[in-house]
């Protein structure tokens, strides 16, 4: 039995509209489900529901927009399927293009900030150490529990807008301080330290956790002492797609691990691996499916979306290799960023370098990318592990590095190859 505040009653009785009493109805049964004895206030949501996957996504916020809904914290929006400011990229059919516009425009109407961004984490506004929140997007929710401190679940499409409608979520699960101790301790032997190629490595990393740490929270002790909120977010991004993972812990790096023994709350962890560079080594050929010399369609960055400084560190390596783009070059990344890069020049000298920005949404979820028929390059666990199945194509997987050398090549081509 859920205990339920008198204002999650007068939701749930129809006082606030019809749309904030299916919200509160689609909760309890949720929290009565996810063992949770009450419900928790949240002090902002982000809402993955906006990338549209059929007519029964539509109905839903349509039913909501029509019963007068409105959401009551700040909530930002997940990557939809259409790229709305640079709509002349979009190679579907004319009736997705009309669905999944209405969808975003739909959530909007629901008062929903237009950032269709997968890294919410990115604008000036994020959440800060011990916040409760109600993040769906399995990067933004593991980096918020694990990069900023944060409290959510793994909160997926309907809960997550049912939680941004009423201030309201479960409290249940990572909500919890003594749920988010660590579990399972992962140390790292001989992480590759080259700055200009160890990009790739943290995705490596994390399609390793994902798949060896199971249900468990993972520890992860012997990572470079410069690690950066990129290089995390790389980590984070690759785990959550190849595992369930929704926090972890890296010893003197995030802000619930300052010590071993603080991350694992005093007790010894349950289980203990070492992972090798070799360990590492063969996670990444795992992903890679195209041998150096193999010809090239196409590079796409940007997944989670690309900050300011992985756009900065872009230029500086097109500059330092010198030669012209022979291959198209996506850069994914957030309209906020983009509109920086267009106030402080940086947008217009990639364009001239021939780089494409693609905003709203992402090239391995939607019909943008004009060549998918031959080897697509990317620096990111999280594409590499999706696009093959999502968009059909042929992955190469290498550091930023490699993929600006590939693309300048018009073939794959590895460090030291």
């Amino acid at each position: 039995m859920v205990t339920l505040s008198l204002q999650d009653r007068e939701r749930l009785d129809g006082r606030h509209g019809p749309a904030a009493a299916l919200a509160m109805r689609v909760l309890v049964r949720c929290a009565g489900v996810m063992g949770a004895a009450r419900l928790v206030d949240i002090e902002s949501a982000h809402i993955d529901g906006c990338l549209y996957h059929g007519q029964t996504s539509l109905d839903f916020v349509e039913r909501l927009v029509s019963g007068g809904g409105k959401v009551v914290v700040p909530t930002t929006l997940n990557v939809g399927s259409v790229d709305l400011i640079h709509p002349e990229l979009f190679r579907g059919g004319d009736a997705l293009r009309r669905d999944a516009s209405r969808l975003m425009q739909a959530h909007l109407e629901l008062g929903c900030e237009s950032t269709f961004t997968c890294a919410p984490y990115q604008l000036k506004h994020r959440p800060r150490l011990g916040q409760q929140i109600a993040w769906a997007e399995s990067n933004a929710i593991v980096f918020a529990n694990s990069v900023l401190g944060a409290r959510t679940n793994r909160y997926g499409d309907f809960i997550d807008l049912c939680a941004a409608l009423t201030g309201r979520a479960p409290y249940c699960g990572l909500h919890l301080p003594e749920n988010r101790l660590g579990q399972v301790l992962f140390r790292v032997d001989g992480f590759p330290s080259d700055p200009d190629g160890r990009d790739i490595w943290y995705a490596a990393l994390g399609l390793w956790l994902g798949r060896h740490a199971g249900p468990l929270i993972p520890v992860i002790e012997g990572l470079p002492s410069d690690t950066g909120e990129d290089e995390l977010k790389a980590l984070g991004a690759a785990a959550a797609s190849s595992g369930a993972i929704a926090l972890f812990h890296a010893i003197g790096l995030t802000p619930e691990a300052p010590s071993l023994a603080q991350a694992l709350g005093g007790q010894p962890p349950v289980r203990s691996m070492t992972v090798t560079a070799a360990d590492l080594r063969a996670m990444r050929d795992s992903l890679n499916q195209a041998p150096a010399g193999a010809t090239l369609a196409a590079v796409s960055v940007g997944t989670p979306h690309f900050s300011l400084a992985e756009c900065a560190r872009l230029e500086a390596l097109l500059a330092r290799q010198g030669a012209p783009l022979a291959v198209d070059f996506y850069v994914n990344t957030s309209r906020y960023i983009l509109w920086e890069m267009e106030a402080n020049g940086l947008a217009a000298r990639l364009r001239q370098a021939g780089v494409e920005f693609v905003t709203d949404t992402c090239t391995y979820l939607t019909p943008i990318m004009r060549d998918t028929r031959g080897v697509v390059m990317t620096n990111s666990g999280k594409w590499a592990h999706y696009a093959p199945a999502n968009i059909g194509v042929q992955v190469a997987y290498g550091s930023l590095g490699e993929c600006v050398r590939s693309a300048q090549l018009g073939m794959v081509a590895f460090d030291g190859q």
